[in-house]
This record gives structure tokens, C-alpha cells and sequence, in this order.
């Protein structure tokens, strides 16, 4: 979409159908040329004017019928869509997808295997809490996990409501064996914000580089 005028995504807006799949196939082109098997499909946000409530059922159906032409699309490439839930109390109001329990909701309504859960733990905590239990629940569905502590949106180690370390343990004892994207605005120096990371290795007997210490 047109950031500049006020847009964040498409995939859900009513009339922007076109600009969509336009926009999908050159993320797609990008994607293969950088060798990322993942796409983020961006909801897009409820339109000016219009009331949530009253545009919810039109924007479905456009989401549905979106994600449908996405699916089938990134199938021919052997890429994955993922669906990223954005809450709408600290981020962004309008933004239509906003919990995890809406994505899964549309996930099931879409039903195909190449859409999966895009779960950032900041905007989970802020709409949901329950991380524990959420993850459990839609571990199933999820693509992709990103993280940032909250309220503050900084590196993981940094003050806040969430236990990073007892998260990624969960996330071990699940099976999760994908990335888990640092998506936070460091307070300083990019790397050494990385510090947190370091830590964490090192306290599970690792080296820098995430191997084990006894491997060498």
C-alpha cells in the first residue's frame, strides 16, 4: 500500500484488490531473489470514516478472498503467507487484524496449509496476555515468532512485563524450530543491544554462535 497516504497493507481493504495482488507479486519477486520462503500479507487498516464494526463483514471477505489468491500463488513457489496480528490499543487503532484469535479464526475460514500465524509477543501480551496458554493453542498455526519487551518495545533483557527466558524455553519444549525475529527499537547500539542474546547463550552452555561448548 501507499504508507505516505496513510495505508499499512492491503489485503483486507475493500476496491485496493488489485493494487493488492499487484504489490503480492513483487514482494514475491523480492522474496525469491533473496531466498526468503516467507511473506508477511499485511491486513491493511479499517478505511477513514468508516466505523469498525461496520465495515468487519465487508473486510473479511475481501481478507478471505485475498488470502485465497495469495495461497495459491505462493504455493507455485514454495513460499508461506504469514498472518501478523497488530494491536490497535499502542500501535495502531485502525490496523483490522488485532489477535491471535482473530488471525486463527480467518486461518480456518481460509484453510489452506501454506497461511500460517506471524506471532509477535509484544502485541500479543498487550491485547491477550496469556502467553503461555496462547502459545500452547496456536502453536499449531504459527509460522514465525517475533518479540520485543513490553511496554517499551526494547531488547528483550531490557525492564518489562515479559520473561524472555522462560518464553524461549516454552517454545523449545513445543518443537519450534524456526526463526525468532528481533523486530524491538534497540536503546542504543544495535549490537550492543545484542548483549541479551550472548547472555542467553551462555547460560544454556552455548557458544556465541549457538553451538555447544561440549560439541567442541
Amino acid at each position: 500500500g501507499d504508507q505516505e497516504a496513510g495505508e499499512l497493507g492491503l489485503a483486507a481493504v475493500p476496491g485496493r484488490q488489485a493494487a493488492f495482488r499487484q504489490a503480492l507479486e513483487a514482494a514475491v519477486q523480492y522474496a525469491r531473489a533473496v531466498g526468503c520462503p516467507r511473506i508477511h500479507v499485511m491486513a491493511g487498516r479499517v478505511p477513514l470514516g468508516t466505523e469498525r464494526a461496520a465495515v468487519a463483514g465487508e473486510m473479511e471477505t475481501t481478507f478471505i478472498e485475498n488470502l485465497r489468491y495469495t495461497a495459491d500463488l505462493l504455493s507455485q513457489e514454495d513460499m508461506i503467507g504469514l498472518l501478523e496480528p497488530i494491536n490497535n490499543r499502542i500501535t495502531d487503532p485502525r490496523y483490522y487484524l488485532n489477535t491471535p484469535h482473530h488471525a486463527a479464526a480467518i486461518l480456518e475460514k481460509v484453510g489452506r496449509p501454506n497461511l500460517k500465524l506471524q506471532l509477535d509477543l509484544f502485541h500479543c501480551q498487550i491485547m491477550d496476555g496469556n502467553l503461555s496458554r496462547n502459545l500452547e493453542t496456536y502453536f499449531p498455526l504459527i509460522g514465525h515468532i517475533q518479540i520485543a519487551q513490553v511496554p517499551g518495545r526494547h531488547e528483550p533483557d531490557s525492564p518489562g512485563e515479559l520473561n524472555f527466558p522462560y518464553l524461549f524455553e516454552l517454545l523449545e519444549s513445543l518443537g519450534y524450530t524456526g526463526y525468532v525475529g528481533c523486530e524491538y527499537a534497540p536503546k542504543g547500539d544495535t549490537l550492543e543491544g545484542l548483549g541479551w542474546l550472548r547472555s542467553y547463550w551462555e547460560s544454556r552452555g552455548l557458544q556465541h554462535g549457538g553451538t555447544s561448548k561440549a560439541a567442541k
